[in-house]
């Protein structure tokens, strides 16, 4: 199963792959603040007050609020790589979080009632609007720059292969980079290389569905040494080396010849052949490496994501207590036995957890041979099969959520004993470890819920829950809880 190829690494921490800052950057969170206060000035003067003391604190209050919150949404760290749509979404959530904040602190302090309500009010929802105004022209402004050829840099690739492509085809979809294709060079002629590209039934890109942009044929500019001199003579500005990890003879010749150059040189690694977990640039002592089967929730995200668990944990545990303990009652009066029922899973970095679920078989299987429920399975009671059709039969999960075994969102645990059997036919099967196990997952949402009679369908299961750990953000969460809470009834393929 090959990575995405999208980017070569996904970590959505990661800096450009030129590196520098351009002044999009640094201009951007100028004007995010500039918006934010100019619309509480705006709303006040319109009121016919006057931009007291009060007013100037809680639109300080708020930018320092906004730019925190910014931080956990990706908005000011992502901003020149987002899509529209991505970017409302992250500048909605970013918002959100700041009101919230803002109205816990004017609750507690009496804050507010420097304010009038219909002020507030008018605020709230004119500065995202005067946020997303800004934001669009200045990327009007920006695309306009680098069309008439302001601030692009010409850019060469070594190597006409699929990894060399799909970068050609990135920096083509990406009009932000400021990157001008200059060409392509490689010491195999053109036949040999356009033979290469068109048959990919055994490269780790073939299943990405790669093709060449608009069937437009890329442009061979000549061999290895051309583009030496071709840098040399500064017609190319920036090299990107794409050649495979085993030419290292050819991508050293490169680096000692682009050495009598000023050109930038950027080695663009083959990692597709491997299957990478949120990979990232590190270091080692000092030693530069690639994670690429890393646990992305370290720092500040995990500490994030353990915050948002316990808080929608414990809400939610308050509010649905009185349904939880009507189904506890009928659980207990339709069939003999507990009402609870623990199996042992694996949790992160493959612990032995205890699950909890309410009671929903005749039998408590939790040896090493589990049965996974079929279709009109005999073992499960009337009521359990009301429970496992709804979902409900997970709601005491919450409670390993609270005592920290699991997550809201994350893979979904499977019983030990079906671990133990995949793990030796699915590729990668234990790296869905590498996070808490979830109540949701993506792969439930996206359809792969019920049995697993085949071994595709596990895979296919496998296949979100990496996709899952390799883009996690609180953003993903927070979708995934949402479509979960959609399709919440309608599940025919679970019993």
């Amino acid at each position: 199963m090959a990575s995405t190829p999208s980017t070569v690494f996904p970590s959505s921490h990661a800096p450009s792959i030129l590196g520098g800052r351009h002044w999009f950057e640094f201009l951007q969170p100028l004007l995010d603040a500039a918006s934010i206060m100019a619309s509480l000035i705006a709303v006040k003067i319109f009121a016919r007050g006057h931009v007291d003391e009060a007013a100037w604190a809680m639109g300080l209050i708020a930018i320092i609020v906004f730019f925190l919150s910014s931080q956990l949404t990706g908005l000011l760290s992502q901003g020149r790589h987002f899509s529209v749509n991505s970017e409302i979404v992250s500048l909605v959530t970013t918002w959100s979080m700041t009101v919230l904040v803002l109205a816990l602190t004017a609750f507690a302090t009496r804050y507010g009632q420097h304010f009038a309500r219909s002020v507030m009010l008018a605020w709230v929802m004119m500065s995202p609007a005067m946020i997303g105004l800004t934001r669009m022209c200045l990327r009007i402004v920006q695309i306009g720059m680098l069309r008439r050829g302001i601030g692009c840099r010409r850019v060469a690739i070594a190597g006409w292969n699929p990894l060399g492509e799909q970068t050609r085809v990135n920096m083509e979809n990406e009009p932000a980079l400021g990157l001008q294709f200059a060409g392509f060079y490689d010491d195999r002629g053109a036949e040999r290389l356009l033979e290469d590209l068109n048959t990919k039934a055994d490269d780790p890109l073939s299943s990405s569905g790669l093709t060449h942009s608009s069937g437009a044929t890329p442009v061979l500019m000549g061999n290895l040494a051309q583009l030496v001199e071709s840098a040399r003579s500064g017609e190319v500005e920036t090299v990107l080396i794409t050649l495979p990890m085993r030419a290292e003879n050819r991508i050293r010749f490169l680096l000692d010849e682009l050495s009598d150059s000023t050109a930038s040189v950027y080695i663009v690694p083959d990692f597709f052949v491997f299957e990478l977990l949120h990979s990232r640039w590190t270091q080692v002592g000092g030693l530069p490496a690639v994670s690429v089967f890393e646990n992305p929730l370290f720092g500040i995200d995990g500490a994030a994501k353990r915050i948002a668990d316990l808080t929608l944990a414990v809400s939610g545990l308050i509010a649905i207590s009185l349904p939880m303990c009507m189904i506890a009652a009928a659980v207990k009066i339709s069939s003999p036995g507990p009402v609870f029922f623990r199996q042992r899973r694996y949790g992160l970095a493959g612990q032995e957890i205890r699950v909890w679920k309410f009671r929903s078989m005749r039998a408590c299987d939790d040896g090493p041979v589990v049965k996974q429920a079929t279709a009109n399975d005999p073992r499960i009671t009337r009521v359990g099969a009301i429970l496992r059709k709804t979902s409900l039969d997970e709601l005491p999960q919450l409670f390993n959520v609270i005592e920290g075994t699991m997550s809201l969102v994350g893979p979904r645990p499977h019983a030990s004993a079906h671990n133990e059997q995949y793990r030796g036919l699915i590729r990668g099967y234990m790296m869905r470890h590498k996070v808490k196990p979830g109540i949701t997952g993506l792969a439930q949402v996206s359809g792969c819920r019920g049995e697993t009679e085949t071994l595709d369908k596990m895979k296919k299961r496998v296949e979100f829950d990496h996709q899952y750990i390799r883009t996690w953000s609180l953003l993903l969460d927070l979708r995934i809880l949402a479509r979960t809470m959609l399709v919440f009834w309608k599940q025919p393929e679970a019993y």
